[in-house]
């Protein structure tokens, strides 16, 4: 029960500032780098308690900024606060010191003070200065007892103790009784420098005169104000039972290993009594103060006496125990004594180190110099002596150590450059151990990512790409793809490519391919030739999106493929004026006779350019071959009498592509007696693209004129016919005189259709001599028209061909005769025939057939 206890919270404020006006401002004093202050118990929310930042020597603009904060353990209350504003630590919640620190002594909070950007650690104790907050408590109101009529002056009677939570000089300093006329009161010390109360007897009684005696016993504490608390003790006057049990001694000491099963005996009391009988039987209990905890962890037997573990003992919560037993015996006016058993615990290695990562900086840059604070790490052994003392290390083969800042404080720090790329993330196991016997320990794994640093530049999977694409390519086909890797991770890998700015040919290289920046996919933007352009290279650059941003280049070869897309270009024999080649051969030519070479080219490459020969067709067969491999035209045999004198072949030329593309060429090839001084069709030269016969204008300006020539042609012939056959009938059978005929031709049917004249003239001495040859018209192949070529005149003479008749009477010359369906005269003046003239007597018949 409180006395003299002060009423509501404003009377308990007071009296803490009147502490702290006597106390003076709470001091603090380093110590191995350590701040300690002390603080009064009970102080109300945000009470000062420090200035922190100043103390600390820490700038407090930052204090935010850098999440300067108390570490606590899990599930701890937080009694102190610091605010980031000004680094004042204050009070957060009520700081009762009987609840923070159950055992007596000095009561220590000790603060672990983190502060990042860099990472510090502070270690500060505040002490709870224990105030007059409790009154001295009885554990009952009312006490009886029982005093025999016998009782011999200055008897003593011990009393029941008050208990105060409180601690030095506000504990129970002493106690007081009631005026009386019976009983004094003398007050002991104990060893532990705690008080207890004996009544003494300082008058006989008389049991018939009074049988109850009542006194008021207060217990006072020292503290300012003075706090105090009673009980009544109601004397019981009894029949004589004149001794009183007796124990062997006062105190008992007794030690304990705290893993000590339940029913251990703990000692063996032994009290006497010299009575007989009931008054000399011994009960034995707890007296009538001790503490409930007492109470759950031991039991007394009361007729043996014997002090048994109950409950379980733990060194850690309290390593002493303090028993008070009262030995009362039966008899009436029994009178109980105490006496008190100091159970010592023995600490027993029970409690593995506890292991708390009290602030953890990941991930942690892959770039971070060696002796970066990843963590801090705190140790706790709840066992003391060496089974308390920790050593804490970190597994092998790991770039970190543990270095101890403070008593079972560790920070982890990195020992060398870390490298993403190669360990990306480290599980680091921290084991922490004891030095009992055995030795606990415990294992914890502390997982530190590595965050990633542009550090690495892209690497392309090949030093150099060679691609190979097929001319005439559709514009926009994909024709390659390159690919880049980069070991770093997120952004720092994403990769870019590009094409480097160049010139193919003169052109920007961004006309000829593109590239897709996210995939590497390369295109074709246009067609490509391989006769244009056989090969190129491009640079390719793949970048990473990091910071700065790092890139790689690689060269890239484009072959472009021959395809058999360009057919062989006949450059010789080249046909003048769009029209067939043609070639003279001389009849008395022998076998493997050079008539000319057919050559040709071809714009393509490898066997798409390889070039064969061969006669596709011809009028005879046998008469000429061509050398598949040099084109080369030459005769298989001799010319026969009835070889036509007209030969027409067409020689094709045909690549060795898949598939083959081929050209042709037509030859008429005359077959004469003499070889005249002029150029062959198989000269080389240069035909111009606009008039090749691949061209369609040209083809259908040859088929036009060709067709015209031959309905003029036929037309000539039909008029030159009717009329010979008119002069045939008047004349009644006149003969032709060959002298009378200046060119009397004579034909002979072809192989192949064509009328064809191989007459040679021998003009008449001392005149100009005249060559008959058959020459290619500009009107279609197969049609010739005779023309008679004079060396003095470049002119060339139609010849009207029909039967010659003697000269009739009006005319005086031959020679003179005008012959109107001739469109051109030979000569002004007409010579006279020469019969040296006329043609061999071998090609007589032939001008008969006409």
């Amino acid at each position: 029960m409180r006395a003299g206890a002060g009423s509501g919270r404003g009377q308990l404020f007071l009296r803490s500032l009147l502490f702290l006006l006597l106390a003076g401002p709470p001091a603090h004093h380093p110590a191995r780098g350590q701040l300690r202050y002390a603080v009064p118990e009970e102080l109300e929310h945000g009470a000062f308690v420090a200035n922190l930042g100043e103390d600390l020597g820490l700038d407090v603009s930052t204090l935010s900024a850098r999440r300067f904060r108390i570490v606590s353990r899990a599930g701890a209350r937080q009694h102190l606060e610091v605010n980031l504003e000004n680094g004042i630590l204050f009070v957060n919640e009520r700081i009762d010191r009987e609840e923070v620190c159950e055992a007596g002594g000095t009561c220590l909070l000790h603060l672990q003070l983190l502060v990042e950007s860099p990472l510090e650690l502070y270690r500060v104790e505040v002490e709870v200065l224990d105030i007059n907050d409790h009154a001295p408590t009885f554990p009952w109101q009312e006490y009886v007892l029982e005093v025999a009529e016998s009782a011999v002056l200055g008897a003593r009677f011990p009393l029941e103790s008050a208990q105060d939570p409180d601690v030095g000089t506000n504990s129970v300093h002493t106690y007081r009784l009631s005026p009386n006329g019976f009983f004094s009161l003398e007050v002991q010390t104990r060893s532990d420098a705690s008080k207890f109360a004996e009544l003494v007897l300082e008058r006989a009684l008389d049991r018939e005169q009074q049988r109850v005696h009542r006194v008021l016993l207060t217990a006072l504490d020292g503290g300012v104000p003075e706090r105090s608390g009673t009980a009544h003790i109601l004397v019981t006057v009894l029949d004589a039972n004149d001794n009183v049990p007796a124990f062997d001694q006062p105190s008992y000491g007794v030690s304990l290993p705290e893993d000590a099963p339940a029913g251990t005996l703990v000692i063996q009391l032994n009290a006497t009594d010299l009575d007989e009988g009931p008054n000399g039987e011994i009960e034995y209990s707890f007296s009538g103060h001790a503490p409930p905890r007492v109470r759950e962890l031991f039991h007394v037997e009361p007729r043996s006496g014997q002090v048994l573990l109950k409950g379980r003992l733990d060194y850690e919560r309290a390593s002493l125990h303090e028993l008070y037993v009262q030995a009362k015996d039966r008899g009436p006016s029994a009178v109980a004594v105490h006496c008190r058993v100091l159970v010592h615990l023995l600490d027993v290695n029970d409690n593995a180190p506890e292991v708390t990562l009290t602030s953890v900086s990941t991930p942690v840059l892959e770039d971070a110099p060696p002796g970066t604070v990843i963590a801090v790490i705190s140790v706790l052994d709840r066992d003391s002596g060496d089974n308390g003392r920790v050593s804490c290390e970190v597994g092998p083969n790991v770039p970190f150590e543990l270095r101890s800042s403070f008593r079972n404080y560790y920070t982890l720090v990195t020992t060398q450059a870390l490298d993403r790329e190669v360990v990306p993330e480290y599980n680091v196991s921290i084991t922490a151990r004891d030095m009992g016997s055995p030795a606990l320990l415990t294992r914890s794994t502390l997982t530190i990512p590595v965050s990633d640093v542009n550090d690495n530049a892209p690497r392309f999977l090949q030093p150099s790409y060679s691609v190979y694409v097929m001319e005439n390519n559709a514009p926009g086909a994909s024709i390659c793809s390159v690919s880049a890797q980069d070991p770093d991770c997120q952004q720092n890998a994403y990769l870019s490519y590009s094409i480097a700015d160049g010139h193919i040919h003169g052109m920007p290289v961004g006309t000829y391919v593109s590239i897709n920046s996210d995939s590497g996919h390369m295109y074709a933007l246009r067609s490509l030739d391989y006769e244009q352009i056989r090969s190129f290279q491009i640079q390719v650059q793949a970048q990473d999106a990091g910071f700065p941003p790092l890139s790689a280049n690689v060269t890239v070869h484009i072959f472009v493929l021959d395809q058999n897309d360009n057919a062989p270009v006949i450059i010789s024999p080249m046909p003048r004026n769009g029209s067939v080649a043609t070639e003279l051969v001389p009849r008395s030519a022998r076998p493997g006779y050079l008539v000319g070479t057919v050559s040709a080219v071809d714009a393509d490459a490898g066997l798409n350019s390889r070039l064969s020969y061969q006669l596709l067709q011809a009028t005879d067969f046998t008469l000429f071959s061509v050398a598949p491999d040099t084109g080369e035209l030459r005769t298989l045999r001799s010319f026969l009498e009835q070889d036509a004198s007209r030969q027409q072949l067409v020689v094709q030329v045909r690549d060795g592509g898949q598939p083959a593309l081929s050209a042709t060429v037509s030859l008429l090839l005359s077959v004469v007696e003499t070889m005249p001084q002029t150029l062959s069709d198989f000269s080389e030269f240069s035909l111009p693209p606009e008039v090749s016969s691949s061209s369609p204008l040209t083809l259908y300006l040859l088929v036009s004129l060709g067709s015209i020539s031959f309905t003029f042609l036929l037309a000539i012939l039909i008029l030159t016919a009717i009329r010979c056959r008119g002069e045939r009938r008047s004349r009644q059978g006149d003969s032709c005189s060959p002298p009378r005929c200046h060119c009397c031709p004579g034909s002979r049917p072809s192989s192949d259709g064509l009328k064809t004249s191989n007459l040679t003239a021998q003009p008449p001495a001392g005149t100009t001599a005249a060559t008959c040859l058959d020459v290619p018209a500009g009107g279609p192949p197969g049609y010739c028209y005779k023309v008679c070529l004079g060396p003095e005149s470049a002119q060339s003479d139609f010849m009207f061909l029909k039967p010659c008749s003697p000269p009739r009477n009006n005319e005086k010359d031959p020679g003179k005769r005008s012959w109107p369906e001739q469109h051109l005269q030979v000569s002004k003046e007409a010579k006279q025939p020469n019969t040296d003239w006329l043609p061999p007597s071998r090609q007589r018949p032939a001008l008969k057939r006409y």
